[in-house]
């Protein structure tokens, strides 16, 4: 095989990368999976409402249990430097001596 050869294959073109192949192709890829998805979604009663909105309360969730641990860690520190700061105050006070 020689370079020519190689710089003789099809250059695909800047939709063709995008979609990862040809656009059809692909367009009918994702149409027939969407289909089965659906299907499956309708059998469980999902629809796509509730996905959204499952979304949405988890992020919220997310977000507010996120916000409650950063709370709680700033509780944390308190607490234990009530402690950890006098007896790191009279260490260093009885080293200096």
């Amino acid at each position: 095989m020689t370079d020519q050869s190689q710089s003789e294959a099809p250059r695909r073109t800047g939709l063709e990368r995008f979609f990862g192949g040809s656009p059809t192709g692909v367009v009918i890829r994702l149409v027939l999976l969407s289909l089965v998805v659906g299907f499956v979604m309708s059998v469980f009663g999902i629809s796509p409402q509730s996905v959204i909105r499952g979304a949405v309360d988890l992020f919220r969730d997310a977000l507010r249990d996120g916000f409650g641990a950063f709370r709680s860690i700033g509780a944390y520190i308190l607490t234990g430097a009530a402690l950890v700061v006098p007896i790191w105050l009279i260490i260093r006070l009885t080293k200096a001596r």
